[in-house]
């Protein structure tokens, strides 16, 4: 079952859901808006990445007021709120309509775990001919929350649990023991 504006506000005011900063103007009908962070990953050309070695190099950097991401370039961006789900909701991301109409898609494997907090990382990637500028503090993607049919087995406990800012890959984690 997908959560409305009620509910979402409800769960909020009880402090079962989490999200800080709250701006009750960023719940939608049935989703909840997260905004734009200050923080960028940017990946540096350095050969074949291998996923059993990690990203290879990126830099992270901190922008005040905006940020251009130009045509077929890839960003890694962070919200501003850091949420904290409980065991017994998961979430999707969704990218907003008004900027996939400009050709940016915004990601995050499109999904976040019950029991999951922290601030979400973003994949960002321009499918335009033309650079995209976009604002610190803008509204840039959505929460769609669902209620479990059971409290699962285990909760998230992964290895982004608590990130906070930009957080590139860790799937060279998945390789060692």
């Amino acid at each position: 079952m997908i959560l409305s504006d009620r509910s979402i506000k409800e769960l909020i005011a009880k402090g079962e859901l989490k999200v800080e900063p709250f701006s009750e103007e960023l719940v939608q009908s049935s989703s909840l808006d997260l905004r734009l962070g200050k923080e960028f990953g940017i990946y540096k050309d350095s050969g074949v990445i291998d996923v059993k070695e990690g990203p290879g190099k990126v830099d992270i950097v901190k922008v005040e007021d905006y940020i251009d991401i130009g045509p077929k370039e890839f960003l890694l961006a962070t919200t501003v709120e850091y949420v904290k789900l409980p065991p017994y909701l998961t979430a999707f991301v969704e990218g907003r309509s008004s900027l996939g109409r400009l050709g940016l898609f915004i990601e995050n494997a499109g999904w976040v775990d019950a029991g999951f907090e922290g601030q979400i990382t973003l994949e960002l990637y321009n499918a335009s001919q033309n650079p995209i500028r976009l604002y610190v503090g803008m509204r840039i993607c959505q929460l769609v929350f669902a209620k479990l049919d059971t409290h699962p087995e285990k909760v998230y406990s992964g290895k982004y649990l608590g990130q906070r800012g930009v957080v590139p890959s860790k799937i060279e984690r998945d390789f060692k023991s």
